[in-house]
């Protein structure tokens, strides 16, 4: 990598596996029942789990917010814990937010759109409206931490978080920021997974307890992860990974785009995003022997984190990470069934 290449020095997350700082040490989750809401029949998703954001982050308050806003005000908190930045010390004009979303604050969306069918646009509750906003999240991330830097959110079809990472990456390369928070992170609501169901997107896993198959469907799921990239040396970071160059396209040809990204390099580890694919055989997963070569060993798109869709690429990257076993050249790498793609290099620490 080059010396210029920024590196990832904090995590933080609030996922099916809890509000966590730092890799993620538990094992492969199984999706649990619905009860948020009344279902024909058993429902399963991957489901974060209700908790009190204030008692991870003391003095938060999050009554009014989307759960999504609330959610990344945690994660980027135990991110930058993770990291060891000490705010206070920084110039907070050139720390910039990068947020992913596919669907934004759906679940105040919903409501405000719900009251206004039953009560009329005039009895409207006003003071739900700016939350419904997508980048709403982003906001209160850089108002919680009071961060003064360029603030950017994503809704980009296929490759949003990936979209997020290599824009934030590129802006600490050009100087244009010393430090970037990238989130990214959906919620599951009753309306959007029985959009999931009437379009018949789901797997079989979600309607029995039998264990995930392996191809067929997703299973939806929800969850924000953060990571703070940085230029490299500051004394006291412990990063995770350096990034490299990245590409991005939405058609044209994959395997030409990504030999060009890589060059004469081989990277001997590559991470699948599945982006909403099936759980165990996305386009990705299926494609990426032949993208990479058969000596490559292949960390395959995760259920948990496939079902959140278009910003599913950070929980791939933080799940990758906490089980890969050492140090090495790696590929974060999406396709899509129409030629798109996104792709990063990696340093692994």
């Amino acid at each position: 990598m080059k010396p210029t290449s920024p590196v990832l020095t904090g995590i933080g997350s609030v996922t099916p596996y809890g509000p966590l700082a730092g890799l993620i040490s538990t094992g492969p989750l199984e999706p649990s029942a619905i009860t948020a809401w009344t279902t024909p029949g058993l429902r399963r998703a991957f489901l974060v789990e209700a908790f009190r954001p204030a008692s991870i982050v003391p003095g938060l308050k999050t009554r009014r917010l989307d759960r999504l806003s609330a959610w990344a005000l945690v994660a980027s908190s135990l991110a930058l814990r993770d990291a060891g930045i000490d705010l206070a010390k920084m110039d907070r004009s050139r720390i910039a937010v990068f947020f992913a979303t596919g669907f934004g604050c759906v679940e105040l969306t919903e409501a405000f759109f719900q009251s206004a069918a039953t009560h009329g646009w005039a009895e409207t509750d006003p003071i739900i409206f700016p939350e419904t906003l997508s980048n709403a999240p982003a906001s209160h991330v850089a108002l919680f931490h009071d961060l003064h830097g360029p603030n950017v959110t994503i809704s980009s079809q296929g490759f949003a978080a990936e979209s997020a990472l290599l824009q934030a990456s590129s802006l600490l390369r050009h100087g244009q920021a010393d430090l970037a928070i990238v989130l990214a992170g959906d919620t599951l609501t009753q309306a959007i997974y029985e959009w999931y169901e009437a379009a018949h997107l789901l797997s079989p896993a979600c309607f029995s307890k039998e264990q995930l198959p392996s191809a067929g469907g997703f299973i939806p799921s929800e969850g924000v992860v953060a990571m703070v990239l940085e230029p490299i040396g500051r004394q006291e970071s412990r990063p995770y990974a350096a990034l490299g160059a990245g590409r991005w396209a939405v058609g044209g040809d994959a395997r030409t785009g990504v030999r060009q990204l890589l060059g004469d390099a081989t990277p001997t580890f590559t991470i699948c995003t599945g982006n909403g694919g099936p759980c165990a055989s996305s386009h990705t997963t299926c494609s990426t022997r032949d993208l990479v070569g058969e000596d490559a060993t292949i960390y395959p798109a995760q259920p948990v984190a496939s079902g959140i869709g278009d910003a599913s690429a950070l929980l791939h990257l933080l799940l990758a990470l906490s089980r890969h076993p050492g140090a090495g050249d790696a590929l974060l790498l999406a396709t899509s069934a129409n030629g798109g793609f996104a792709a990063l290099r990696l340093e692994l620490f």
